[in-house]
């Protein structure tokens, strides 16, 4: 996965298009220390990503998530 700074996604963006349409995925850094701000994908891979389905365990299992937690939402799905 390649990083470009805003500055560098700016000057090179018909690049950067080209490298997203092959299917490569871009980090977008910010800053003077180069804070990873965002990444840009193909269309399709995020497209393709499947809607969960909700339910499955109803009335089967209980989860409880407290309020000290440290993991967001995408983490947590992600795992």
């Amino acid at each position: 996965m390649q990083t470009l700074t805003i500055g560098e996604l700016k000057t090179h963006f018909s690049e950067v298009l080209r490298k997203i349409r092959s299917g490569k995925e871009i980090v977008i850094s910010y800053g003077k220390k180069r804070e990873k701000l965002a990444v840009i994908i193909p269309y399709s891979a995020y497209a393709c990503k499947s809607e969960r389905r909700l339910g499955l365990l109803k009335d089967r299992a209980e989860c409880i998530i407290h309020d000290d937690f440290e993991i967001n939402e995408t983490e947590l799905l992600r795992s």
